[in-house]
């Protein structure tokens, strides 16, 4: 038995790092709403830590295959914000078939 639950719905965060608390947030919210959350990496980093370009292209492929495990993405538009990399994301997943979903109407 499953105890009932739901299948739950995978969700992947997508936005601008600079928002920190938008996607902890998010996070949580999305986790008690009962759903599997997939986000980005560096938000425990502090504003000095920087990445290579090799490194920044890693974790940017890295996240097209959490997109590519998802049932949908929560694009995290704080203040309507949308940057290049985030609307590259949005066009993948919508290239593949996702939900996508925006915090800010």
């Amino acid at each position: 038995m499953d105890g009932g639950l739901v299948k739950p719905i995978v969700v992947t965060l997508c936005g601008s790092i600079r928002f920190k608390q938008a996607f902890l947030d998010a996070n949580f919210n999305e986790t008690m709403a009962g759903n599997i959350v997939l986000s980005v990496v560096g938000l425990e980093r502090d504003e000095h830590f920087v990445l290579t370009e090799e490194e920044q292209r890693m974790l940017g492929e890295l996240h097209k295959r959490k997109i590519d495990i998802s049932d949908e993405i929560l694009v995290l538009n704080v203040g309507g914000y949308i940057g290049k990399s985030t609307q590259s994301e949005i066009k993948y997943a919508r290239q593949h078939g996702k939900n996508v979903r925006f915090l800010e109407k």
